[in-house]
């Protein structure tokens, strides 16, 4: 079987070098105002040239998101983002507007050109479309089965297929969704939806009709009501579960599938670090050809992992034409392990039980905490507190924008996260 690229999202530059520390091939982020996730896009230019020469040191790919729908006015300030990206030299630009694809093709013929999946790309011949107009890549429709996976690949064996695998579904068809507009004035199309999809609806109590109002909560705010045909309950009324396809991984390599893709930008480093790992390690047991029972224990084992992190519940998409299972009793699933720190990368101090930590959230001195590195997870335990010799502390807590210097009764080798139960 051939070679699968295994691409993270990156939101800012530690989520990028992070995600490629713990065995990501690739990672994919957005120009401020041109990619889906606007309010992710936390990159200054200068972090972006910083996390471009990270991706080439390490022989790793990036890939610059431009696919909104754009107006005239992105039209307009579309040509100078070119001209950074000429600078920058990514391994493609995703895109889903003709017009965009078209001032690409123009600036920067050399870049290749990946069709975003907001193309709705779904049968052969939009396959063979965007093949026709220089495309090199297609991000699939999530609402493409495994079925029509191997028929575009049939069908157009001259193009690269991108396909998610893991994260957020859209109650809407691959994002074309309306709800925020309307509700908020904070266009999905334009990289700004507020998801309203997962937000917790409540009988409106203060109802002049016959009508049921239903109220939309964020943060305990009345933020949008709607007439609707439901009872009292408290409902997410369109919150869908997430796809997981970690244990179908090898079906879609067989099918053609060039790229596994992560969803993600706006999720904790942390969560982006334990998804890429689990997604490796099956991968690179599939490229070893590892016997069937004990691929099937590994993928048993890393879906543990998966299920640990916070998520709105797992199924496995429109692969196999099932209908969509929404998760309507509450917002998300807790995570039964917390993101307590992470290692600073090069970092290193000479005595390696001495490790300097980002703290992210509460731990203290006597803490069993586990580390997770990429290649290996173990329990250790928290000796020593400081942020300068000489200060011993009991305890250390995220938000002060410290450095602390953390002793351990084990050594740790290279970069690490640490996590501790709930």
């Amino acid at each position: 079987m051939q070679n699968i690229e295994l691409l993270a999202p990156a939101g800012n530059l530690e989520k990028l070098k992070v995600a490629l520390i713990y065995g990501a091939d690739a990672v994919y982020f957005g120009l401020p105002g041109f990619s889906l996730r606007s309010r992710a896009s936390q990159f200054s230019r200068k972090e972006i040239t910083e996390g471009a020469e990270f991706c080439r040191k390490n022989n790793k790919k990036f890939y610059v998101a431009l696919n909104i729908y754009a107006h005239n006015v992105h039209i307009d300030n579309l040509g100078i983002q070119l001209e950074f990206i000429k600078k920058i030299k990514p391994d493609g630009i995703i895109l889903s507007d003709p017009g965009i694809l078209r001032m690409v093709k123009k600036t920067l013929p050399k870049i290749d050109v990946h069709i975003s999946t907001q193309a709705n790309v779904t049968n052969k011949e939009a396959a063979k479309f965007w093949r026709d107009q220089g495309a090199k890549r297609i991000i699939l429709a999530r609402e493409v089965s495994l079925k029509e996976i191997k028929e575009i690949k049939k069908a157009v064996p001259d193009i690269e297929l991108e396909c998610f695998v893991h994260g957020a579904m859209c109650m809407a068809y691959s994002g074309r969704c309306i709800l925020s507009k309307w509700m908020l004035g904070r266009s999905a199309n334009l990289g700004d939806c507020a998801q309203p999809c997962r937000w917790k609806y409540h009988q409106n109590k203060n109802q002049k009709n016959d009508k049921l109002k239903v109220a939309g909560i964020v943060d305990d705010k009345n933020r949008f009501e709607i007439d609707i045909e439901e009872d009292g309950q408290g409902t997410y009324l369109f919150n869908s579960n997430d796809i997981c396809l970690i244990e179908n991984l090898g079906e879609l390599q067989a099918a053609g599938v060039d790229s596994f893709k992560i969803e993600g930008r706006t999720k904790s480093v942390y969560y982006v670090a334990m998804v890429v790992r689990v997604y490796k390690k099956v991968l690179r047991a599939l490229g070893d050809n590892l016997d069937l029972r004990k691929l099937k224990q590994l993928i048993k084992e890393q879906k543990i992992e998966l299920e640990g992190l916070s998520n709105r519940g797992y199924w496995k998409g429109f692969m196999f034409q099932e209908e969509p299972p929404h998760l309507f009793n509450e917002a998300s699933k807790e995570a039964s392990l917390m993101f307590v720190g992470i290692g600073l990368i090069d970092s290193v101090l000479k005595n390696s039980k001495i490790r300097e930590v980002f703290v992210h959230n509460s731990f203290e001195k006597g803490d069993l905490v586990e580390v997770v590195t990429p290649n290996e997870i173990y329990k250790n335990k928290i000796i020593r507190i400081q942020v300068e010799p000489g200060d011993d502390l009991e305890s250390a807590h995220g938000g002060q924008d410290k450095i602390f210097k953390i002793k351990f009764d084990k050594k740790i080798k290279g970069f690490f996260i640490l996590r501790k139960k709930i």
